[in-house]
């Protein structure tokens, strides 16, 4: 996944390789791959489930798919998968952060039901890099 990680996301967008590992094990987390017959990875999703003002929150950590098979509805069987199962465990909203410049993102997020909700300004740690807060019900 951290090599696919890297592929799909510029420097200042990127994971290091501790802490895609800390997202994916986490004890809450819900984690989606897809795999070629190879078992070569081809996208995943990560989301935690997390509690929120006393109600349970799905967090998308991040949603990657290779260059490769995008615009083929890869992305939107993961995250359909990943709400499917955010819902089952009890989380009654999805929530993620975009770049504000992502472009292709916001367009895929918000045509899959996310609305946007407001904007966390320098996010990605350095002025410049904010995003946009998105938000679906389950």
């Amino acid at each position: 996944m951290y090599s696919l990680d890297q592929e799909c996301f510029s420097p200042a967008f990127r994971f290091d390789r501790e802490s895609m590992r800390a997202f994916a094990e986490e004890p809450d987390a819900i984690v989606r791959i897809a795999l070629l017959a190879s078992g070569k990875i081809i996208g995943f999703v990560i989301v935690h489930i997390e509690p929120v003002a006393g109600k349970q929150r799905a967090y998308v950590v991040t949603l990657d798919v290779a260059e490769q098979y995008r615009r083929h509805g890869l992305a939107q069987r993961l995250l359909s998968q990943a709400e499917e199962h955010a819902a089952a465990a009890g989380a009654q909203w999805m929530e993620l952060h975009v770049f504000t410049g992502n472009d292709g993102a916001i367009r895929f997020y918000e045509s899959s039901g996310y609305g946007r909700v407001s904007v966390s300004r320098r996010f990605y740690g350095r002025a410049g890099l904010d995003a946009f807060v998105y938000r679906k019900n389950l």
